[in-house]
């Protein structure tokens, strides 16, 4: 259900008081770890967790059901119990650490993987003071960001295993568990295992960083992409690359080089080498497995590497079968069809960065019959959508990326649908629009555009497509004026939570649109449809109905992202 403007005025205040924030991360179901672990302690008992309990219920609700085979003969243990000298992490994480089990959550050990690349990102979201000796007590806890805020999650260490192995992600040496737990963690933020099945690398990048992701099309790849590679790279950026398939049959079909389809691989790294007197671009991926690798050029036993030199070989570290391999650049575009790059914030790095671009934050709400207009497909109700005025006032002032203008990059991420794939709540197709605000309408006011505007009226700008994903980014390159924002679901009367991001290189301002109902405020829940439609308020205003959700933007502080170029 959409959220009322109480709800959000309440997270608003907790947020002023520094709550959410990666500092103070929220308590997942008000779930304290420093609390639980003391009083575990206190009494000598290991910490069972009630929220996430080790039962059937928590592996999932269809494929991983409780009356699924796939799910028969199931023991949960602690670690204590699978090995003789469990570990949490060992000698700092590595991506062998990593290895698929019996869950389609791909997208999400792709994303852990490349988090091992970053120590200091990682250790905020492992705390490393983790054991299962000092002060252990069965309870380990996570950070996650969630829609805006920080949130810490408690799990106990119990772990499924079937057939006396753990069921899902384990590490490659067998005694480290903190990929088992971690993964647990996430599953108990989306309330069971079988959600995480199917989704973007990118949804994992950004729940591990606050970050935004861009995505590239490599069918299509832009001039500059190995100058992108490189300043990705160079900033610690999250990077994950996928083979698209045109019908379910291909899903992790392997081709003739070891490649699997439509499944997601960590971008570990990038390097130039020299062979046969030339300069070659070298790109290094992982696949999750741990296994199955490319077996074309510049594979693990391919000649290539008899024609560089020792010190190269032992910089590129080519070791056997751990699913990480090397090709070469333009193989590289040429068999991955997507790229997708993390943008960390400034609250996931560990330091002062160049390029460092404006945010800002809001929610608000696609609620039917309100503000669920639907698409340009939909010219009767596409108004009805909530619309946000972007001001830029000063176009940017890199010299060399060869762009005249504003970078705007704007993300528009649907809430907690994962959350709810138990009932049914798939994800909404959505995107945006952008319109340049005519010149009688422009500093000042905050009327909404009226029906007759996109009627006759162009856009300037909009997502790459309408699309079935959390999240929708594109990056724009826009003259200095003032815009309107228009975020919508493809089909009208979908109800859904939104969160918008706007991200700009140079000082913007942002607003939500009202028509003229800004001083009402007004909490849906509180009232029954019969009883709004009858109130003395809409007999007094009777746009009042159509418009009351679009008060409620929350605009949150502004944060400070690092951009690649």
């Amino acid at each position: 259900m959409p959220y009322g403007m109480s709800q959000r005025l309440e997270r608003e205040q907790a947020r002023k008081n520094g709550v959410g924030s990666f500092e103070n991360a929220t308590p997942f179901r008000d779930q304290v770890f420093a609390q639980l672990q003391d009083e575990c302690l206190q009494q000598g008992v290991l910490f069972e967790d009630n929220v996430f309990p080790a039962t059937l219920n928590s592996l999932g609700y269809n494929e991983l059901g409780p009356g699924s085979p796939k799910v028969r003969g199931v023991r949960w243990k602690r670690p204590s119990e699978i090995c003789e000298s469990p570990i949490f992490l060992s000698g700092g994480a590595t991506r062998t650490d990593i290895c698929q089990g019996a869950l389609g959550d791909c997208w999400l050990l792709a994303a852990i993987a490349s988090l091992t690349l970053n120590e200091k990102l990682l250790a905020r979201i492992v705390p490393q003071d983790q054991s299962f000796e000092d002060n252990y007590a069965g309870i380990f806890h996570f950070q996650f960001w969630q829609y805006g805020e920080w949130v810490d999650v408690v799990v106990d260490d119990r772990l499924p295993l079937k057939d006396g192995e753990l069921l899902f992600v384990h590490s490659g040496e067998g005694h480290e568990f903190w990929s088992a737990l971690l993964e647990k963690a996430y599953a108990k933020l989306n309330y069971s295992y079988e959600a995480l099945t199917a989704g973007s690398t990118s949804e994992g990048f950004e729940d591990f960083t606050g970050g935004v992701t861009e995505c590239i099309d490599l069918d299509n790849p832009p001039d500059n992409l190995w100058r992108i590679l490189r300043e990705a790279t160079k900033r610690g950026s999250l990077m994950g690359c996928s083979i698209n398939v045109t019908s379910s049959s291909e899903s992790e079909a392997i081709t003739s080089t070891k490649l699997v389809k439509g499944h997601a691989y960590s971008l570990t790294g990038i390097d130039e080498v020299e062979y046969q007197g030339d300069i070659v671009r070298l790109v290094r991926a992982r696949n999750p497995w741990g296994k199955v690798e490319w077996t074309g050029r510049w594979s693990d036993n391919s000649s290539e590497w008899d024609d560089i030199s020792d010190d190269d070989k032992e910089r590129l570290q080519i070791n056997g079968e751990d699913g990480e391999f090397w090709m070469e650049f333009e193989e590289f575009k040429d068999q991955f069809s997507r790229l997708e790059v993390c943008n960390l914030s400034a609250d996931a790095l560990s330091d002062d960065t160049p390029n460092s671009w404006v945010s800002s934050v809001c929610e608000d709400s696609w609620v039917k019959g309100i503000t669920a207009g639907g698409c340009r497909n939909y010219p009767d109700t596409f108004c009805m959508n909530p619309q946000f005025r972007l001001v830029l006032d000063e176009e940017d002032d890199d010299p060399d990326d060869g762009v005249e203008g504003c970078s705007v990059l704007i993300s528009v991420m649907q809430r907690d649908r994962r959350r709810f794939k138990k009932r049914g709540q798939e994800l909404h197709t959505i995107g945006y629009t952008i319109y340049e605000v005519p010149e009688n309408m422009r500093g000042g006011g905050r009327l909404r555009l009226p029906k007759d505007f996109f009627l006759y009226n162009k856009s300037v700008g909009r997502s790459h497509s309408f699309v079935n994903t959390r999240e929708v980014s594109t990056r724009h390159i826009l003259p200095a004026g003032e815009y309107f924002m228009v975020p919508s679901t493809f089909e009208p009367n979908q109800d859904a939570n939104f969160v918008l991001r706007l991200f700009t290189e140079k000082a913007s301002n942002a607003e939500q649109m009202d028509d003229d109902v800004d001083a009402v405020l007004v909490d849906v829940s509180f009232f029954s449809l019969s009883f709004l439609q009858s109130s003395p308020l809409t007999r007094i205003n009777p746009h009042f109905f159509s418009n009351f959700s679009h008060f409620s933007l929350i605009f949150k502080s502004f944060h400070n992202f690092s951009l690649t170029p």
